[in-house]
């Protein structure tokens, strides 16, 4: 089967995520990346296109150009991953989608709601394939509590407990990748909710299967002359009746990518942990405490299918972002199974930042979660 080409808007020179997303596409040998618009400065582009070893003349100098060019081939790019700040993803999605090509993009979804929006009618009327990388429901243990969570493991849910805490901006922000998260013209309307909030949430949805209906929001920019939020806290209600809590810091000294699930039921509780990330604590009724490692005997087929070495050799970031891929080349080659998270996942993070931003600042107390 032949690889899909992948062409790569963003990525440049300092960049965190776009060597990220190209290491994950090419893991498993079905994707590869050919070509790239990596920076809005030619130069910069060139060298990028230089870093990842691609054909000098496929590094572009802008998006329009790749397109174009791209079109043209006939080995031209099949797909386009968009690893920008957020204020470029929706017109880098709109330009790829109207050249006809299927995106996966980084989340979240856009800078705002309203762009939001644009994006998912861009996305419906196209009718093309459409992802973005929540890269922790691509971990074998969190597809696995979401499975058993579905069969009833836990019987009906009651708790949702997810927090992520981080250190890494305690302090004035410098350096490229600090910078933009911390500038509403580049991360949009929210700062700490957007980077890393978003991810706690589609992680909560994901796993339990529930959706939030309402929550009360207390976010804060605690660093001196931030603008946006370096700290969250927010309770949550979700649609069977059960309480959580969501808690997201960027200011929390010590930290490092703390992101941590628990889920509690009427028969039991799970608890999943991202730094390690290859076990998940199970809690039963009776009292037992049982360990789930990957690689164990009697996983569900959605952890197995994810997992790529037997249990005691440990998978990780890459491997989680590397299903997301795997699972978007199954939708664009048409094969069933795909667990990559979609425009829905995308509009939900989005009204969560901006309800949250808002009841928040407004303090407006319980709110309802658009449906």
């Amino acid at each position: 089967m032949s690889r899909l080409r992948m062409g790569m808007i963003g990525g440049g020179p300092g960049a965190f995520i776009g060597p990220v997303h190209r290491i994950a596409a090419e893991l498993d040998r079905e994707i590869e990346l050919v070509a790239g618009a990596f920076s809005s400065d030619a130069e910069r582009s060139r060298k990028a296109g230089d870093t990842y070893r691609i054909d000098p003349a496929r590094a572009y100098p802008d998006v329009a150009t790749m397109l174009r060019e791209e079109a043209a081939r006939e080995d031209g790019i099949d797909f386009v991953a968009v690893t920008t700040p957020n204020h470029h993803h929706l017109p880098a999605v709109r330009a790829a989608l109207q050249a006809g090509l299927p995106v996966i993009c980084d989340k979240p979804a856009t800078a705002t709601l309203d762009e939001a929006r644009e994006m998912a009618g861009l996305v419906a009327s196209a009718g093309l394939p459409f992802a973005l990388t929540y890269t922790y429901s691509g971990y074998p243990l969190v597809r696995e509590a979401r499975a058993r969570i579905a069969a009833g493991d836990l019987g009906q849910i009651r708790k949702v407990v997810v927090e992520y805490p981080q250190g890494w901006l305690a302090q004035q922000a410098e350096g490229k990748q600090a910078e933009w998260r911390v500038d509403p013209g580049r991360a949009g309307i929210g700062g700490c909710i957007a980077d890393i909030g978003v991810h706690a949430f589609q992680l909560a949805e994901f796993v339990t299967g529930l959706k939030v209906t309402r929550i009360l929001a207390d976010l804060g920019a605690v660093v001196p002359g931030r603008v946006l939020d370096d700290d969250c806290q927010i309770l949550l209600r979700f649609e069977n009746g059960a309480r959580g809590a969501l808690l997201a810091s960027q200011i929390s000294v010590g930290e490092r990518n703390g992101l941590r699930i628990r889920v509690y039921g009427e028969k039991g509780g799970i608890d999943w942990r991202q730094e390690s990330p290859n076990a998940f604590t199970l809690y039963h009724l009776d009292g037992r405490t049982e360990l789930v490692q990957a690689g164990d005997p009697g996983l569900g087929e959605a952890a197995v299918a994810s997992s790529r070495t037997p249990g005691g050799h440990p998978e990780g970031y890459l491997e989680a972002f590397a299903n997301l891929y795997r699972d978007f080349a199954k939708q664009l080659r048409g094969e069933p199974g795909s667990l990559v998270p979609g425009m829905a996942d995308g509009l939900r993070g989005m009204q969560l930042i901006d309800l949250a931003v808002r009841a928040s600042r407004e303090e407006r107390g319980w709110t309802d979660f658009p449906a």
